[in-house]
């Protein structure tokens, strides 16, 4: 398939090196524009998988919408990514069990799926960061191919394939290493000896480093050719010559205190690799390892040991400085001395009583020796400085929650949360493959409600082990109820929530509060501006507050100036708003509140002018608003709080603030509508008409009702709309408020309209329109007349309809919002179409496309590409028709509007019928069908019946052509309106 343009290359490569795990729209925004995004990147994202899903056979069913992004859904043998990953983890299981041969054979066809770097480099950092992870993942796999073919005795016959091998990864020393084994093996000594000499030239021009101890051991062995040098093993590096150091006691000690390494360890392989490299090269002195509690520093600080134990004979020292352990106080430096020097070989008689005196004696007895140091849990700097200035010759590891940045000399390595594939190896080492194959889905959704953390899986699966007739379904109910998950992820000795507390302990009052009062945030992203409301402080002094909770690891910052909690800190968070004073907690969230209505209303202001203004805040001092002064900056300010401020909606009426509720939901409705997101446009709004009820407030009542009503109206829920209806107009005339009575009388004329009573529903709408004009509400009658002109396209009268769009386009023109002006312009070429002026027709839908497109609603743009889809099929331009059909089609699908979808399903129907193309015709219009008749739409219900009747008898089932035609009459006599002139022919045809 060809793609069309970068976009699409990325959005589509992204998903697919991700399969079956969900993309964020940020990441895919990420990928495509990396730190410049326009303010249109997640509107074009969504556009692009539309696209996509057009494009590909099957691409509705491949991508697959989630809650926060995408997921491409592809099964075995669809994706070599899956496959070759697959065939490495079989690879790895046939090696545990002893058959080196089938493992061949498993690496083999692995890596005879690799075809080179993702996109060529072309991709983009974020594509070029997962396309080195996958380039590091082959280049394992081949390694570990050509390690087993040596193993089973292969020489000669692999020299030809490492020598391409390393051709194509010149400074590969396994690689290099594998080659001059096969070839001394295979009798080629000076050749192998020469490959040495070739890579160590290489390194030194190209990195000035030298070789490898373990490349430098095997040309020993190879330079002796007394004996056969042994095979390379990852796992068990060569170990490096005796170290010479002498121990400055009688004693010639080489303590070893690690504590054991985990057997099923998984995930932090790309960390471990780099760590090892660093122990091994000689050249780096001191590593530091930061992070959230849980998120394994430990671990792999140990793990790491493990492996570079061999590089370290003089001994390998580990010791807890209890940074972050409960009930104890955090071990001195002198201390730890005299614990180390004792393990060293030190009597207690040779141990100064006094700190400076021990801490001498520790640099005079690890000066110039090679020794291996983990310092594990350090709280802070003056807790390890000491410890590191008799460290010439060794390696330390040091581990803390937050980076000790005043450690001079030191290379830091941040983790936090695991990628999904790691989780999903620690599940599957700690479960056993088949019971995570078993039920894939709640593997994934499990490894996510552990927020991909090491300690969460580890608990989660020991619980697991120790209740075999649990399922993983069943946890993963358990974990879904916030209230109990850090209970759930809590055993005797370990416990998640625990964890996180220690960390918490540790902070200052003030950070203390700000990290309870952040908890309070419904959203998961907040900036610094919505911060500030919160805490009752300025922006800045917000922010570095957030920045002090970041270092610490129990904030994250997914982009600059955002800040997030990990899911499982949040959780913790929100149990602490217990501890938090009732007014503490009123106190902020009214700040927000008032900060969320000023700042909405200030993005509303530039994005939908003329819309009426209430002054409801009050509050003092003002808040401090985040700068939106473009309506492009403030259409991204809510495409990012979008997510969370409905949420808000609801905390303000539960926690007493039903004013503010009602007024902030009436501004998110404004957004929600332009984006067509009419589900939670439906949702907010009627929790706005709750807080207004409860609130009193009577100028509240009206706009929540009216706006609950629309939101009704456009998901097809016309009973639900006529009950508020009913209420708003006994309202209006209690009130004696005339400009109500009429939005209600033009909502009332379009619910009769849809619901196939039109002569009634053609009277309200007139008479809306009247009073609409009589109080002047221009925008509520530019509504009342594009309802009224399809209400008279429906009945036959063209003319009428024609009419009633134009005047409904001039008030639009008039009307400051101006967002009703596509709508209106649509169904003036609608009425165009009827009447058979298809020029008028083009020129109106062309106005709309010339309008900003940010602006515009996905339905309306649907509508106005299918039309064009109409009129291009009519002007003899079929294949600009499909194209036009197909953009359409993929606008209105995500949106979840029954009426909407029906409507446009219909005419792309009727498009694809005059082609000739039956077959898909007549899916579009059963689908149409289910669409209308589930929301009692029934003009739509007719049109799908007429449509199908076309279909039907272009396939030649003229029985069915019948049926549906007999179905679709009644339907059109029983409205009052004339059946379209297409099924008139085709039954003449018929007959």
């Amino acid at each position: 398939m060809r793609f069309g343009g970068q976009l699409q290359e990325r959005v589509l490569t992204l998903l697919l090196l991700h399969a079956g795990h969900v993309v964020t729209v940020s990441r895919l925004i990420e990928a495509v524009w990396e730190n410049t995004p326009p303010p249109t990147a997640m509107r074009q994202v969504r556009k692009t998988v539309a696209e996509l899903r057009r494009r590909i056979p099957g691409g509705a069913e491949l991508i697959a919408t989630e809650t926060a992004g995408y997921r491409i859904v592809v099964g075995g043998g669809q994706l070599d990514l899956n496959d070759f990953r697959w065939k490495v983890q079989e690879a790895t299981t046939e090696v545990a069990e002893g058959r080196p041969h089938q493992a061949i054979s498993r690496l083999g066809v692995a890596t005879a799926l690799w075809r080179g770097p993702v996109l060529s480099g072309r991709g983009g950092p974020v594509i070029d960061v997962a396309a080195t992870a996958l380039e590091e993942q082959y280049l394992a796999a081949l390694e570990q191919l050509c390690e087993l073919r040596l193993a089973v005795g292969e020489s000669a016959g692999l020299v030809s394939d490492l020598r391409r091998a390393v051709h194509a990864h010149p400074l590969r020393e396994r690689l290099r290493g594998q080659l001059m084994l096969a070839l001394y093996r295979s009798g080629q000594q000076a050749a192998a000896l020469a490959e040495y000499g070739t890579v160590r030239d290489l390194l030194a021009a190209e990195l000035g480093i030298d070789p490898s101890a373990e490349l430098s051991r095997l040309h020993e062995d190879i330079l002796r050719g007394g004996s056969e040098p042994p095979a390379s093993s990852r796992s068990d590096p060569v170990r490096p010559a005796a170290d010479p150091s002498v121990v400055p006691s009688g004693a010639e000690i080489r303590p070893c205190m690690l504590p054991y390494d985990l057997a099923d360890f998984a995930g932090r392989e790309p960390e471990s690799r780099r760590l090892v490299r660093m122990g091994s090269d000689g050249r780096t002195g001191v590593v530091g390892i930061d992070g959230m509690g849980g998120a394994g520093k430990s671990t792999l600080a140990v793990h790491v040991a493990h492996q570079l134990a061999v590089f370290f004979p003089a001994g390998q020292l580990y010791v807890d400085l209890r940074g972050f352990t409960p009930g104890e106080k955090p071990l001195q430096p002198d201390f730890v001395a005299a614990m180390l020097l004792r393990e060293l070989g030190a009597t207690d008689t040779q141990i100064p009583d006094d700190a400076q005196g021990r801490l001498a004696l520790w640099r005079s007895w690890t000066a110039n020796r090679r020794l291996l140091l983990i310092l594990d849990n350090a709280v802070d700097t003056a807790q390890v400085r000491p410890l590191l200035d008799g460290m010439t010759s060794g390696f330390v590891i040091v581990t803390g929650r937050g980076r000790l940045v005043d450690l001079d000399g030191i290379h830091w390595l941040s983790i936090g949360s695991m990628e999904p594939e790691q989780s999903l190896g620690i599940l599957t080492r700690t479960l056993g493959e088949k019971r995570v194959a078993a039920e894939p889905e709640a593997a994934r959704e499990l490894a996510e409600l552990c927020g991909h953390l090491p300690l969460a899986l580890r608990i989660a699966t020991a619980r697991l082990r120790n209740r075999p007739r649990w399922t993983l379904r069943y946890l993963v109910g358990r974990l879904n109820d916030e209230s109990r998950l850090l209970k759930e992820l809590s055993s005797a000795e370990r416990s998640v929530a625990t964890t996180i507390q220690l960390s918490y302990q540790v902070l200052p009052p003030a950070q203390q509060r700000a990290f309870r009062l952040l908890g309070l945030h419904p959203g998961t992203d907040i900036d610094a501006h919505a911060a500030a409301a919160l805490l009752g402080m300025t922006t800045q002094d917000a922010e570095d507050s957030m920045e002090a909770l970041l270092d610490v690891h129990l904030l994250r910052q997914p982009a600059i100036g955002l800040y997030a909690f990990h899911d499982l800190v949040r959780s913790f968070a929100r149990e602490l708003w217990r501890t938090t004073s009732g007014d503490e907690r009123s106190l902020a969230l009214a700040g927000l509140l008032d900060f969320y209505v000023a700042a909405t209303d200030q993005a509303c202001r530039l994005l939908f002018p003329g819309r009426t203004e209430y002054d409801v805040t009050g509050a003092d001092p003002c808040p401090i608003l985040p700068p939106t002064a473009t309506p492009a900056e403030a259409r991204q300010w809510f495409d990012r709080e979008l997510r969370a401020l409905p949420a808000f909606v609801t905390v303000g009426l539960e926690a007493g603030f039903a004013r503010l509720a009602a007024y902030l939901a009436r501004n998110l409705l404004f957004p929600l509508h332009e984006r067509g997101d009419i589900r939670r446009y439906r949702e907010v709004a009627e929790v706005g008409l709750s807080a207004a009820r409860r609130a009193g407030d009577p100028v509240a009542m009206r706009f929540s009702l009216r706006n609950l009503v629309v939101g009704h109206s456009m998901l097809g829920e016309f009973h639900a709309a006529a009950d508020g209806i009913e209420e708003g107009l006994r309202l209006s005339v209690a009130e004696r408020n005339p400009k109500s009575e009429g939005v209600y009388l033009s909502q009332l004329g379009w619910v009769h309209s849809a619901l196939g009573r039109l002569a009634q529903g053609r009277e309200f709408l007139e008479r809306a329109v009247a009073v609409c004009r009589a109080t002047s509400n221009d925008m509520e009658e530019s509504i009342a007349l594009c309802n009224l002109s399809s209400v008279c396209r429906w009945l036959g009268d063209d003319v009428a309809a024609v009419n009633a769009a134009q005047r409904a386009v001039a008030l639009n023109r008039r009307t400051p919002m101006g967002m009703h002006q596509a709508g209106a312009l649509n169904d003036l070429a609608m009425a165009h179409i009827s009447s058979g002026d298809h020029n008028a027709a083009l020129a109106s839908l062309g106005r709309v496309l010339g309008l900003d497109e940010d602006s515009l609603m996905p339905r309306d743009l649907a509508l106005t590409y299918v039309l064009m889809a109409d009129v291009c099929q009519c002007a003899g331009r079929d294949e600009q028709a499909l194209h036009f059909v197909g953009r359409a089609l993929a606008l209105v699908e995500p949106l979840g509007t029954k009426p909407w979808q029906s409507e446009i399903e219909n005419i792309a129907g009727l498009i694809h019928s005059r082609r000739g193309d039956h077959a898909r015709a007549l899916r579009l219009h059963r689908r149409a069908f289910l669409h209308a008749t589930s929301v009692s739409y029934r003009v739509q219900v007719a049109m799908a019946l007429a449509g199908s009747a076309r279909a039907s008898e272009g396939m030649g089932d003229l029985a069915a052509a019948e049926g549906f035609r007999n179905r679709a009459y009644e339907h059109f006599a029983a409205m009052g309106m004339p059946a379209p002139q297409e099924l008139s022919r085709c039954v003449g045809n018929h007959r």
